[in-house]
């Protein structure tokens, strides 16, 4: 289709005389089911056969499993010898392997198409050519692209396929990228990044053919308006139809704070100060822990977000001295266990009760909702506040902390923070420690 041939031509542009790509990083944007599948294997296959040369080309999607089936069910079958052999690309493939932890396309000159696990690690002792990061609105964060560019180090010609349908405010990866393509646009860069989006105008009628010829490349060709309207008309909520079929971003609807009510409590120039209360929280799987400061007027911040918990003892003893205040936590969660040892190295620790963590989570949530906090923005904070669910306790809830895809470690901290600062006066001195 016109607009592949486009990508194909733009983003397959090498630099004169050479075999380096002109662009080492290709991001596209585009509607659900508009051709992207077929654009990738087309990559994949040509540069597994016409580089003049083996070719490592790894392929990504959300999660291993997706992965396995998109190279297995949906690419491999149009590659399999065993399958159609008379067709001629087919006589350029070896095999294709199925095994589970082997899944790849065999090229005979040596070239493979293999996947890649969507982990920091997944890339190390590898060498790849080409890394395809298929469906990255699911990313929450880079590590896809994290296992391949280390891999990529020591080749020249080597290059990045970024190819996804539009995200929400979770796909903080893929919108970094977006914003990232935008700016290269409007300022006519022409070098590293070829950006393709094909989307809707904001504002655009959703019903309108119009609209959908704007942004849906296939339509007409491959995509029928029948078959758009009947997908327009089954859809549940406006959101999922302008995400999968206009390509714009939208909020999660499963939200249990709305993006807008949070963005509106939320500031880059809140300062906690006077006296101060502190937080501290862990994760279930002690891979991260959180301290968080608030003050009487409900002004709230996360000062520390790190792996592990091997140093937050100290770094909340120091705090908690320096400002002369206990330390409060979740007495019957993960930071329970850090209880004992703050109190060793002598400060005080506040152990909150589940009836008191119900009091908290509602009321902070309340607070928010209400416009009766000011929290200082952090990203940590806005993935855990996109994430929240609530846990239920009979009538009362807490956070839930096994429900969330993302770390919720720091809204703990903070809903504790805030909850212990309410019963404190506020003292003379303006007091504001930036940790």
């Amino acid at each position: 289709m016109p607009w592949q041939q486009l990508v194909a031509d733009v983003g397959g542009e090498l630099l004169p005389g050479t075999r380096i790509p002109a662009y080492r990083e290709v991001v596209v944007t585009v509607p659900r089911q508009n051709g992207k599948t077929t654009l990738i294997l087309s990559w994949e296959v040509q540069r597994g056969v016409g580089w003049g040369e083996p070719q490592r080309i790894a392929y990504t999607a959300q999660t291993g499993k997706d992965a396995r089936e998109k190279l297995l069910d949906d690419q491999g079958p149009l590659l399999d010898p065993l399958l159609l052999p008379k067709l001629p690309i087919k006589a350029a493939v070896k095999r294709v392997l199925r095994g589970v932890g082997n899944e790849a396309v065999v090229f005979k000159n040596g070239s493979r198409i293999f996947i890649l696990n969507s982990g920091e690690e997944a890339g190390h002792g590898k060498v790849l050519d080409l890394g395809v990061i298929d469906e990255s609105f699911a990313d929450t964060d880079d590590r896809r692209e994290q296992s391949m560019l280390p891999a990529m180090l020591t080749r020249a010609e080597a290059q990045i396929l970024n190819i996804s349908t539009a995200g929400t405010e979770k796909s903080v990866f893929l919108k970094r990228k977006v914003d990232a393509g935008r700016t290269a646009v409007a300022n006519d860069e022409r070098e590293g990044i070829a950006y393709f989006e094909w989307s809707a105008e904001e504002g655009a009628d959703p019903d309108d053919p119009a609209t959908w010829y704007s942004c849906m490349p296939a339509l007409g060709l491959t995509i029928t308006e029948a078959a758009v309207r009947h997908m327009r008309s089954t859809m549940t909520g406006l959101g999922e139809f302008e995400r999968a079929g206009l390509n714009l971003w939208t909020v999660s609807e499963e939200r249990v704070i709305p993006l807008a009510v949070w963005n509106a409590v939320c500031a880059g120039d809140v300062a906690p100060s006077g006296k101060l209360a502190i937080a501290v929280d862990v994760n279930p799987e002690r891979t991260a822990s959180a301290i968080a400061t608030a003050d009487s007027e409900g002004r709230v911040e996360l000062v520390a977000f790190e792996p592990g918990v091997g140093r937050v003892v100290d770094r909340v003893v120091s705090l908690a001295k320096k400002l002369d205040c206990p330390v409060a936590l979740d007495s019957k969660g993960p930071a329970g266990s850090l209880a004992a040892d703050i109190e060793a190295k002598g400060v005080t620790v506040h152990g909150y009760t589940t009836q008191e963590m119900t009091y908290a989570c509602a009321s902070i949530y309340d607070a928010i909702a209400d416009g009766k906090v000011a929290i200082r923005s952090h990203p940590d904070l806005d993935l855990a506040a996109a994430a929240a669910r609530k846990r239920q306790l009979g009538d009362a809830w807490v956070w839930g902390r096994k429900d969330a895809d993302k770390d919720v470690c720091p809204l703990v901290a903070v809903t504790i923070a805030f909850d212990k600062a309410a019963s404190l006066g506020r003292s003379s001195d303006d007091l504001w420690v930036a940790w």
